[in-house]
């Protein structure tokens, strides 16, 4: 007979471990344009880390060419974030506190289905439009899917990510 190993127990002393903050990172070929498509789908906003950008600048501790210009402000060439409107961000740097997703340049481009995905979900009866929205922005259809479970619509953005509408 198998034994069920009993939970860790925490002492009502010990305080419980604080939640880590943690961020959701996509490889891309241009962050930029991932960061405009990704911020009008969700909602959500840029990151704005012009002033970090320049500090970094002004002390020699980022090369000019590390930075570009993104929507008349200083980005990092290399990485640009969006995040929910209504989480905490800091004021000095521009980073967001809460639901952010970063997108970062790399060299290669996408080979394969993605191991990760993001499923957006959209009010009663609002799929479809959502989905005609989405691809007014930039993203296409892969597939309609109908399953037991439920149904959804599969689709990438301008690069090729997969991430379902339901």
């Amino acid at each position: 007979m198998t034994q069920t190993p009993e939970p860790a127990s925490t002492p009502a002393s010990t305080p419980s471990p604080t939640p880590l903050h943690w961020k959701l990172v996509i490889d891309c070929a241009n962050p930029q344009s991932q960061a405009d498509f990704w911020a009008a789908a969700l909602h959500y906003e840029v990151e704005d880390n012009n002033a970090l950008i320049e500090r970094l600048l002004e002390l020699g501790a980022l090369p000019r060419e590390a930075a570009v210009e993104f929507h008349a402000r200083l980005a990092f060439r290399d990485l640009v974030a969006v995040r929910h409107p209504d989480d905490p961000y800091d004021e000095e740097s521009g980073t967001g506190l809460g639901r952010r997703l970063l997108f970062q340049r790399v060299p290669e481009a996408k080979t394969a289905k993605n191991r990760l995905h993001l499923d957006l979900h959209t009010a009663a009866g609002e799929r479809e439009a959502e989905v005609g929205r989405l691809e007014r922005l930039g993203a296409s259809v892969l597939r309609r899917v109908t399953e037991p479970s439920g149904k959804w619509v599969v689709m990438s953005d301008p690069e090729g990510n997969e991430f379902c509408v339901h």
